[in-house]
């Protein structure tokens, strides 16, 4: 058995014999299917079953309900979806919020809360895709931007039925931006050379360490404009406004409510609870019933011991694996990647 089942295995003995409860609990196993069946049921025991569930928000009518969704924090994905999860934001955790929203006939509409400054182009788009699923079934969504919903925080907002951004949110900047850091200059004066071998003349493209050419900087930029050029159709097919009134917003800078709204990109001044209301009063949603998904969770799997003893078996990602996966999810000076990103810090 890896290590894992054997960390599984030890855990679970050790708590049944903390509590009196040793009698049978782990049985020898005459197979590999029979011992991964066992580690299964004492994970779940231990952890949960990971399952999404619903929490009522507000009373209703449960053959009609209004699906809350969080989008909060950088659009990333840096792999810690589950139970387990502290980051937040969980892309894999939203996607299948989204996926179960399409499947539950009892979903009359959905309030999208933002708060995010975007994040990664793929992810980004991502989440845009499963919007349209739901916008094809005709399931009204309803947007409230709360402290900011800028770059990919607008392109996943663009395509709702109406959105709604309080005075003080900071909005728009609609662009794509890619950052690098060049150290040529810097290797120069150490005397540092780069003995990189490569195929083509651009195979080590927005390399640090050396100066970009001319034709570097022209494909990057085609690179660039051509995920613009996406953005762009997303608000012009979102918004119903033309692509010339889009380009003309479209410079990358950012608006508060009030100018978000005079220029077309928001609908209405106000908070969530705002949205919740115009939602349920334009779609006769008044006496549905408010709920958001959550993950079936124990008590232990959010205690102290509880997280260690998962990331131990591997099912919870250290904080050193996180952060570097945060990182490669939104690129590094010597790779940089495209990003629907406010500022692109």
């Amino acid at each position: 058995m890896n290590r894992r089942r054997w960390v599984a295995i030890a855990i679970a003995a050790g708590l049944f014999i903390f509590s009196g409860m040793t009698q049978g609990v782990v049985a020898q196993k005459s197979s590999e299917e029979e011992t991964e069946t066992t580690i299964k049921g004492l994970n779940q025991w231990l952890y949960g079953s990971n399952q999404l569930e619903k929490t009522v928000l507000q009373d209703g009518k449960e053959n009609q309900q209004i699906l809350k969704v969080s989008v909060e924090g950088t659009i990333a994905d840096t792999g810690s979806g589950g139970l387990f999860s502290t980051e937040t934001y969980d892309h894999q955790f939203l996607l299948e919020e989204l996926r179960a929203a399409q499947e539950d006939e009892t979903i009359k509409g959905i309030l999208l809360e933002v708060n995010s400054p975007g994040g990664g182009v793929y992810e980004s788009a991502e989440i845009a895709k499963e919007i349209a699923k739901l916008k094809e079934l005709q399931i009204p969504i309803y947007v409230s931007m709360k402290q900011m919903a800028a770059s990919g925080g607008y392109y996943i907002s663009a395509a709702a039925d109406k959105i709604f951004a309080t005075d003080e949110t900071v909005t728009g900047s609609i662009g794509v931006i890619m950052s690098g850091t060049n150290y040529a200059g810097l290797f120069e004066k150490l005397g540092i050379e780069d003995t990189t071998v490569k195929s083509g003349a651009l195979k080590d493209i927005g390399s640090s360490s050396r100066k970009p050419t001319a034709e570097d900087t022209e494909v990057l930029q085609a690179y660039v404009d051509s995920a613009f050029n996406r953005f762009v159709n997303v608000v012009v097919n979102g918004r119903g406004m033309t692509e010339a009134q889009v380009r003309k917003l479209a410079d990358g800078r950012i608006y508060d409510g009030a100018q978000a709204k005079e220029n077309g990109l928001i609908d209405e001044i106000g908070f969530p609870e705002d949205a919740l209301a115009a939602l349920q009063k334009d779609q006769q949603l008044q006496d549905a019933q408010v709920v958001e998904y959550d993950v079936n969770t124990t008590g232990f799997a959010s205690s102290w011991l509880g997280l260690k003893l998962a990331e131990a078996q591997g099912l919870k990602q250290s904080d050193t694996n996180r952060v570097l996966q945060l990182v490669e999810s939104l690129g590094t000076p010597s790779s940089p990647k495209p990003l629907y990103y406010y500022g692109g810090e």
